[in-house]
């Protein structure tokens, strides 16, 4: 993993702030409206051929990893399969209760994982099919980065512009280990871990290995849409 590429492309995407302005920052977001273009023309990403969810409710897998956990939890179905993510509201309160408003809103239901960069992370959270901007529904949050958690394989963070203080609803979901977005110092302070994958790692592993196109520098887009159904917090 060429981890040093990869944040300096962090750093050239936060210049872009007009264009992640819309959608709410991202860990590495550089998109123009609608997407981009694939090989021979063809445009992608493509939507997804299932755009229905299979099922409204979490799996009894799901449920009993909840059930198990001492945490509060969210199970989100994508189009690649389920996961159930405990959050950790002692370590990051504000960043956790900005995420459970935003999944009893309902506003990540018919969202994309708009991006997929392999063996990194994936992640979502701001588009809606056709890479459409959903617009924010609350004020950017507080950095909560300087927690004790690390961004280790399947933990999910807060994608965020160059200011600190600048998430909104998008997400992602650390791949491998990816310590290099810790906390580092108030001049480097990385992005805020605030729960992890209990249930469904072999999702973030499909989500991982689909199929993806290159749209700019620091934009790794599927070829297919991968759709976030809906999320349901289950405690």
């Amino acid at each position: 993993m060429r981890l040093p590429t990869r944040l300096a492309s962090l750093v050239l995407a936060f210049g872009v702030a007009a264009l992640l302005s819309a959608c709410g920052g991202g860990v590495s977001v550089e998109i123009g409206g609608g997407g981009g273009g694939g090989g021979g023309g063809t445009p992608y990403p493509r939507p997804n051929p299932n755009p229905n969810p299979p099922t409204l409710s979490c799996s009894a897998a799901g449920l009993a990893a909840s059930a198990a956990s001492k945490w509060g939890t969210v199970c989100m179905l994508t189009s690649s399969g389920e996961m159930v993510v405990e959050l950790y509201d002692t370590y990051a309160p504000q960043t956790v209760a900005n995420f459970y408003k935003y999944v009893a809103a309902g506003f990540y239901t018919s969202t994309l994982i708009h991006r997929v960069d392999r063996d990194f992370v994936v992640q979502g959270g701001g588009y809606t099919s056709g890479m459409v901007a959903k617009q924010p529904l609350y004020a950017p949050i507080r950095l909560e980065s300087n927690n004790g958690l690390s961004n280790l394989r399947g933990t999910i963070a807060m994608a965020r512009r160059s200011d600190a203080d600048s998430a909104t609803s998008q997400f992602f979901f650390n791949v491998l280990d990816n310590t290099g977005l810790d906390y580092q110092s108030a001049a480097n302070p990385g992005y805020a871990v605030f729960g992890r994958i209990i249930s469904g790692l072999n999702t973030l592993d499909a989500i991982n290995v689909v199929p993806t196109y290159t749209y700019s520098q620091t934009d790794i887009q599927p070829r297919t849409e991968v759709l976030v159904y809906w999320m349901q917090r289950l405690k």
